[in-house]
């Protein structure tokens, strides 16, 4: 089952949404990114779906470009280094990396002007560019809060696990009100 964070629904059954992206998700390369950490206890496959999927919801709301907004946002991070230890790249991974992913991109879909401008600036302002579109603005609010909630469901996830262990260690007494005898 495909879902995004935060969203308990199947993304291969929600019909318009699923159409824009499953000619993308039919592609090995996009699969492969399953293969890649992005944020800690993310892959860049999971990370490029919750990215896709609410920047298309939002787009539509905004009666913006949503087909565009659904696939640039699959595509934004198409890439395939560890970000950590890429000699070239690590210190300029923030600006460097979209750019390398619209050439990814490209070079396996057509892309349009404004699925372009969203990939390459969803970075902004740490592009050297001022998006064009509408769209790219949302795609770059979007990417930030999936980062967010990414990283606060990983550390939920730890504490849970580290409240499993203690509690393990040494159980929790019930506290509450001790109860008077009726005199």
């Amino acid at each position: 089952m495909l879902k995004a964070i935060l969203s308990r629904r199947d993304i291969s059954k929600s019909g318009e949404y699923y159409s824009y992206i499953c000619d993308l998700l039919a592609c090995g390369d996009v699969r492969e990114l399953q293969n890649h950490t992005h944020h800690i206890g993310t892959s860049r496959l999971q990370h490029s779906l919750n990215v896709s999927y609410y920047n298309f919801r939002l787009c539509k709301l905004l009666r913006l470009d949503a087909r565009a907004a659904a696939r640039a946002g699959l595509l934004h991070d198409l890439f395939f280094y560890d970000r950590k230890t890429h000699e070239r790249i690590q210190n300029r991974h923030p600006a460097e990396h979209a750019k390398i992913a619209l050439y990814n991109a490209s070079m396996r879909f057509p892309i349009n002007e404004i699925e372009g401008d969203m990939i390459l600036n969803h970075m902004w302002p740490m592009t050297p560019h001022l998006p064009r579109h509408a769209e790219t603005f949302v795609i770059t609010l979007v990417d930030k809060f999936c980062a967010l909630t990414e990283l606060s469901a990983y550390l939920c996830r730890l504490a849970g696990s580290k409240m499993k262990k203690s509690e393990k260690a040494m159980p929790l007494k019930r506290f509450g009100r001790k109860r008077r005898k009726a005199r």
